[in-house]
């Protein structure tokens, strides 16, 4: 089975350009006015429909109200939203009814308690889990990995990203160890904080199409 990537925290018609063309599954926009990578509605739309039916369009929020999500989602530039923040369960559910998206819930990882607790409360309501880094600043892309052997042989019955340190030089061996089989990252392929380099985007897409 082949691997598939997430370019997350894209902001440039370039870079999303060489997301696509370098074979993404998903690219990601991201909506937290803390990160740098933070776009502004009339960006969304733009870029969002320069992305081809082929490729899944995600917005990154933390605990968004309704307001904020409708605002993005008159964009049309969203396909599936991934919730970076505190959200219930209950929540989760509530904004998939709401908005007729699909859904993933990003679950931080420190330890492996943190694992089966995640899985637990959300595996039932999420169309998908993300399993990112819990240390940081940022909720995500913060260039930090997690122990991955934490979810070595761990078999799922939800579709699930792996997040959090990822590079051209360390995607190979984190899916080796944790069997991830769609992977997502944003700051390993930045030139600066932020600045998203085009080179790097397309190391890591040969890289992960050649798993």
């Amino acid at each position: 089975m082949s691997v598939e990537a997430k370019i997350c925290g894209l902001s440039t018609p370039e870079s999303i350009d060489a997301a696509v063309q370098g074979g993404a599954r998903w690219v990601g926009f991201v909506t937290y006015p803390r990160s740098p990578r933070h776009i502004p509605t009339d960006l969304l739309r733009t870029l969002g429909a320069r992305v081809p039916k082929s490729v899944g369009r995600v917005g990154l929020f933390v605990d968004p109200d309704d307001a904020l999500l409708d605002k993005r989602l008159a964009t049309g530039a969203i396909d599936m939203l991934q919730l970076h923040g505190s959200e219930t369960p209950e929540r989760v559910a509530a904004l998939k009814g709401r908005t007729g998206k699909a859904v993933m819930k990003v679950i931080k990882v420190a330890k492996p308690e943190d694992v089966e607790r995640g899985i637990a409360a959300y595996a039932s309501v999420a169309d998908r889990l993300m399993f990112d880094t819990a240390d940081g600043i940022l909720p995500g892309g913060n260039a930090k990995a997690f122990d991955w052997t934490i979810l070595s042989g761990r078999k799922l019955l939800v579709p699930w990203m792996l997040a959090g340190g990822l590079t051209p030089d360390n995607v190979a061996e984190a899916v080796r160890v944790t069997g991830a089989r769609t992977v997502d990252v944003s700051s390993g392929v930045e030139s600066s904080r932020g600045v998203k380099s085009i080179e790097l985007i397309r190391a890591f897409l040969d890289r992960v199409k050649a798993l």
